[in-house]
């Protein structure tokens, strides 16, 4: 599932455009666990200072939760029992007025720089860095790691989508401190919702890595349906979910409607088959992986729900989207988390 389009794999999880010749050389913040750092990895860096982290707490996990009337959500992930989820939004929900201001201050500065040309890209940031997740393992996730891993070959592209979001931090930064790990997964959010997408409530307070996540982990594009269900299975993610991320390939360049409006035409053209016809460009609409899926029972029938029904596509869409931030996420202490809904409302415990 390769491409310049937001993905879920190496597929889903890469672009096919060029990496530049000339190598961007950055300097990050030094961390704790950088000494672990391969001499490979260059990262990428905000221009401002960063402001790292001990690790005081980790909470891995959110659920769907609904509490006085407003609805926070971060799916189940990953097969928690009832009471250890419930727990983890408890814990996570806070009172604070300075919450929303900081979500607010992010999300204007995002906006600014986040054009619905450039949406495409920003999204796809969040599948690269969340997608090196493993369950089994417990490593990998969403903590900014991807910007060590920019000369990855399932990378390529990426470094332009990074320096949009390097502009927001900047301005940011100049008051408050702000992970890549968050700007990344609230930038995601915009840009589904700048092109007409599902609203996605985003939490904030993850940690950046201070190193590079394993190389290998974000599934490849010649995996049939069979194991690409396996590879999402090990992430914690069904075969419903597969589907539903599947669609972000709506925006970008692969051929599924326009390529700067988030809806449901990657379902309805996936039906299509359009790569069956004879007609010239047609065979290069979607990837391996697009085509995969659709000649897959279990996949088609969740397929054919969202081609009829952009409602559902949205709501699931926006149910893996929580869920797929906040996998593999390490945690500021609870004190400071904020748990904000699509209207900013700070959620009461």
């Amino acid at each position: 599932m390769t491409s310049s389009s937001a993905t879920l794999s190496s597929s889903s999880f890469s672009s096919t455009s060029a990496l530049s010749s000339s190598k961007f050389r950055f300097k990050f913040p030094s961390f704790s666990r950088t000494s672990s750092l391969s001499s490979r990895a260059k990262p990428f860096t905000a221009s401002s200072s960063t402001t790292t982290h001990n690790i005081s707490g980790e909470i891995r996990h959110c659920s769907l939760s609904r509490r006085r009337g407003l609805a926070f959500t971060a799916t189940l992930p990953f097969l928690l029992p009832l009471h250890e989820f419930v727990d983890s939004v408890a814990a996570k929900a806070v009172e604070s007025g300075s919450g929303q201001s900081e979500y607010l201050r992010i999300k204007e500065e995002i906006i600014k720089v986040v054009t619905k040309g450039k949406a495409a890209g920003v999204l796809r940031l969040v599948f690269h860095d969340a997608g090196t997740y493993e369950m089994d393992e417990n490593s990998g996730g969403m903590n900014g790691s991807i910007v060590y891993e920019l000369e990855r070959p399932e990378n390529v592209g990426l470094k332009k989508s990074l320096k949009v979001l390097e502009k927001a931090k900047k301005e940011i930064e100049a008051i408050q401190s702000v992970s890549w790990a968050d700007m990344i997964a609230v930038g995601g959010a915009e840009a589904v919702s700048i092109c007409g997408g599902p609203k996605i409530p985003v939490t904030l307070g993850r940690l950046d890595s201070g190193e590079p996540d394993p190389e290998g982990k974000m599934p490849e594009e010649s995996l049939d349906a069979s194991g690409l269900k396996q590879c999402f299975r090990r992430k914690g993610f069904s075969t419903q979910e597969l589907v539903a991320l599947s669609g972000a390939h709506t925006l970008g360049s692969k051929g599924f409607g326009s390529p700067v409006a988030f809806d449901n035409s990657y379902f309805k053209i996936l039906l299509e088959k359009p790569w069956n016809s004879s007609a010239g460009m047609t065979s290069m609409i979607g990837l391996p992986s697009d085509r995969a899926i659709v000649e897959d029972d279990e996949c088609l029938r969740w397929i054919t729900k969202y081609a009829d029904d952009q409602n559902m596509f949205f709501e699931d869409f926006k149910n893996a989207y929580m869920k797929l931030v906040n996998c593999g996420a390490k945690w500021k202490s609870k004190h400071s988390l904020h748990v904000l809904s699509p209207s900013l409302h700070v959620l009461s415990p």
